[in-house]
């Protein structure tokens, strides 16, 4: 007998410190956490079918149900309450006017509104267009053309309706790795409404250089006002997006190889509904002597990192970071009543902290891993405290990829699954709070790749494999695959109406086959391009409108527009949007950060709920009125 499908979501949310009773976590009804509205769309599929699809959030009744209108008529025959996705399987041509009510069954007391969709007649196929304003292409101080490309993205709700806009990066050809010499084009940073308006552009101006590791932007609320700021690091000439300047204008610390290695360095806080910089700070920490960082041409020192966590169980922090293969430090910021503060600053160079040095990757993770209601920072092969002191080091050093979430459905504990380039320690599986290390696979190469998903529904927990794993492993560490000949190990997302997870590289989402071996392509989209070369990350994967599954956004090949695909899979589930469990919401926050990694949440979310309805340790809730 199955569980109620339409809860079990908040129960595990509830459940994140274990489904172990000893071990508490986030106290929901204090974390401010933004405010979102149904987010109700309309996916053409094909000529005579149309996808609807609309947020269940924790909010709502256990018992509420919608009915769907077009046109002024009622299309379902009964109310919905099994599943937040419907298919019009008989919409005609033409532009539609769709609107999602409440229906009586599921009001108890509340009146709601009906969410509206107006879908155009000539709207496309599969997906959700957003037209983009290409910036102009320029020429450097050595003569070299270069273009624009749409980068990495991230969301926020800026204005307060309760749906996300993007805020989209802009790359130019010639950005470069750190470790490369080269002059850049200026970044820029856009928002556009999911309606395809253009609010605003930040111009990051000449001393800003252009590349994976230089510009982590964060966007997130951050003072609980329902409306989402973005903090970046800036320097003299950025304009921000209503034309003014910070700094000096006339200022050019590119020195001959386009490197800038003097000149001030700021942080910025930027208002989301204009781009308007509300105020800005000295960068922290100071690049200092660049010898310090590990070499005196900036590969080291400008390596940056940053994230969001509720440092206090309560408000959201930004975290914004430097330098991981040396000298580590990491500052933490409030933004409180229009004032942006130092919170704590952790430097691997003060005494006491020397295990930490070298131990970060070219990303981070955040949860509350010890389970005292706070967040932590997962940087790499160490962990710092929500107060700013070091947690633990495992001393496996600097590694390309990491995966934090609750791997096993009997334990809500966090692991981590992370890779190394040390050519010895491979591939660990390690408890998050503690740093114990479950199980390795050590190798002698450079392992620039992990991946950690549920693909498999006849295994237990979560799989793992790696470059160097020698094949898939489960949550024990044994091999259930000795090859991963065919299966990606970039990205993944939720996709179709089950409980596994595709696996998605590039603008391909596969499907893996327990009895092959193999992951079967079962979407591809030729008319867009990958983002950052072998990385092969779309523009972003996250749950940002409609159900519980996840919408992959991609950016066409010429760049003039985003693609935003949703699921066209029915499903029989109902689960709260992800978006109310903190660890997804910061993993979506941090998903652009240097190598981008895949969403996950902080609890186990499988096939294995499918075995485990009505087994769980705890108690289910039976009414609205049980959740926090």
């Amino acid at each position: 007998m199955r569980y109620s499908r339409t809860f079990l979501f908040f129960y595990l949310l509830i459940s994140i410190g274990g489904l172990v009773a000893s071990q508490p976590a986030y106290d929901f009804g204090k974390l401010k956490k933004e405010t979102l509205g149904r987010s109700f769309v309309a996916v053409r599929e094909n000529e005579g079918m149309v996808n609807l699809n609309w947020r269940y959030r924790s909010s709502d009744p256990l018992d509420i149900a919608f009915d769907i209108y077009r046109n002024g008529e009622k299309i379902n025959k009964t109310p919905l309450g099994e599943a937040t996705f419907f298919k019009d399987e008989a919409a005609p041509h033409g532009t539609l006017h769709y609107e999602l009510r409440v229906a009586a069954g599921g009001l108890t007391g509340r009146v709601e509104e009906p969410t509206q969709y107006l879908l155009q007649e000539n709207a496309p196929l599969g997906y959700i267009n957003i037209p983009l304003n290409i910036p102009p292409g320029g020429v450097t101080p050595a003569g070299q053309e270069y273009t624009y490309q749409a980068n990495d993205a991230s969301v926020g709700d800026v204005d307060g309706d309760g749906e996300y806009e993007i805020i989209l990066k802009w790359d130019p050809s010639n950005a470069h790795d750190n470790a490369h010499d080269g002059y850049t084009g200026n970044v820029y940073i856009d928002c556009y409404k999911l309606s395809g308006e253009h609010l605003w552009r930040i111009d990051l101006g000449r001393n800003i250089r252009a590349g994976a590791h230089y510009t982590q932007f964060m966007v997130y609320d951050l003072d609980g006002d329902n409306r989402a700021e973005i903090v970046m690091k800036t320097g003299d000439g950025t304009t921000d997006g209503t034309g003014k300047v910070i700094g000096d204008p006339e200022a050019d610390h590119r020195n001959s190889v386009g490197r800038i290695l003097t000149g001030p360095e700021y942080l910025t806080l930027f208002e989301g509904t204009t781009g308007k910089a509300l105020q800005t700070i000295d960068y922290i920490p100071e690049r200092g002597d660049l010898q310090a960082w590990g070499d005196t041409r900036a590969n080291r020192s400008d390596r940056f990192l940053a994230a969001i966590a509720y440092l206090d169980g309560e408000y959201p922090s930004v975290v914004m970071c430097r330098g991981y293969y040396t000298r580590t430090v990491l500052a933490a910021f409030d933004w409180r009543e229009g004032k942006l503060t130092s919170r704590w600053v952790f430097d691997s160079n003060m005494p006491g902290n020397e295990a930490y040095a070298g131990q970060g990757n070219h990303n981070l993770r955040v949860g509350d891993v010890d389970g005292d209601g706070c967040d932590e920072i997962v940087y790499g092969s160490c962990t710092i405290d929500n107060d700013g002191h070091g947690l633990y080091s495992t001393g496996m050093g600097h590694g390309d990829a990491m995966h934090l979430t609750a791997f096993d459905p009997s334990s809500g504990r966090l692991q981590v699954w992370d890779c190394h380039e040390n050519k010895r320690d491979g591939s660990s599986f390690r408890d998050a709070e503690t740093g114990k290390v479950l199980f390795q696979v050590k190798g002698d190469i450079d392992v620039g790749r992990a991946m950690a998903a549920d693909i498999d529904p006849t295994v237990r927990g979560l799989e793992m494999w790696s470059i160097a794993s020698g094949g898939i492993r489960n949550i024990k560490g044994e091999l259930i695959n000795p090859s991963t000949r065919g299966v990606s190990i970039n990205m993944a997302c939720w996709w179709d109406g089950d409980l596994s997870r595709e696996l998605l590289d590039g603008t391909r989402i596969s499907k893996y086959n327990p009895d092959s071996g193999m992951a079967e392509v079962i979407f591809d989209c030729d008319e867009c391009e990958k983002n950052n070369g072998t990385k092969s990350n779309p523009v972003l994967c996250a749950d940002i409108v409609g159900d519980w599954r996840e919408e992959v956004i991609l950016r066409t090949k010429d760049n003039k527009n985003l693609r935003i695909y949703a699921t066209p899979h029915e499903t029989s589930y109902r689960f709260h949007t992800f978006m109310e469990d903190p660890v997804y919401r910061i993993s979506v926050a941090t998903q652009n950060v240097a190598y981008n990694q895949p969403t996950q949440p902080g609890f186990y979310f499988g096939s294995d709920l499918e075995e485990q309805e009505g087994s769980f340790r705890g108690y289910p809730f039976k009414n609205h009125q049980e959740r926090p």
